[in-house]
């Protein structure tokens, strides 16, 4: 695990939260966007998971 857990500015496509726990996990983005379209699919509730880390994850340069 490398450092906080926060929103990226760079290789975002929406917000930023993907590419946070892709740094944070020091994983592929591409899984963590895959797994991310898996939760939405195979519940729906990855939707609303991704629109609370949103909010609640710190902005890059706020911390």
């Amino acid at each position: 695990m490398n450092g906080r857990l926060c929103k990226v500015e760079k290789g975002k496509m929406l917000c930023g939260v993907c590419t946070g726990f892709a740094r944070f996990f020091n994983i592929d983005v591409t899984l963590i966007r895959l797994g991310l379209v898996a939760f939405c699919l195979f519940g729906g509730s990855g939707i609303l998971a991704y629109i609370i880390a949103a909010l609640v994850m710190p902005d890059e340069y706020d911390i």
